[in-house]
């Protein structure tokens, strides 16, 4: 028996992942920096028989690497966009592992771009009186330039189907 596989083929994709600045070996180079100058005072301070501020000066190095660890994890989160003539898809994979997908047909969403007052933005998919927010990780700049593309994206999916 032969079993031909249809591959769908996407008319747009794309991965939304959080902007991180700090690559891994800048990381490694700052936190070396962070413990000399703490390893120095904790030094300085035992010389002046103030021996209690060394141990502090290690606490403030390990806190520091644990909330840059933490940071390096939550970045983990990406959403995947997914879009074909009958379809938009839109994953989020959360740094656990997690999924949740969700489903649109093209023709009833609208993608808009919610502005504050105060210059925060926020993107939705709105469906049959329900919305969906994503890209929260992106910044405000990001936002305004993905939501832009993704309408021309469903706009351009919408008319390949009409004769």
């Amino acid at each position: 028996m032969d079993q031909k596989q249809t591959k769908k083929e996407y008319q747009f994709s794309a991965i939304l992942t959080p902007h991180r600045s700090l690559s891994p070996q800048g990381f490694l180079i700052f936190m070396g920096l962070i413990s000399l100058v703490c390893f120095t005072t904790g030094i300085v301070f035992t010389m002046m028989g103030a021996w209690p501020v060394m141990g502090f000066m290690g606490l403030d190095v390990a806190l520091i690497y644990w909330a840059f660890r933490q940071n390096y994890k939550d970045a983990k989160i990406f959403e995947t966009i997914n879009l074909t003539a009958n379809e938009l898809t839109l994953e989020r994979v959360y740094p656990s592992g997690r999924k949740q997908n969700w489903s649109f047909n093209p023709f009833w969403i609208n993608v808009s771009l919610i502005e504050h007052s105060s210059g925060a933005t926020k993107m939705q998919i709105k469906s049959h009186g329900k919305a969906l927010y994503f890209g929260q990780f992106l910044s405000d700049d990001e936002r305004r330039e993905f939501s832009t593309v993704l309408k021309q994206e469903i706009l351009s999916a919408k008319n390949s189907l009409r004769p």
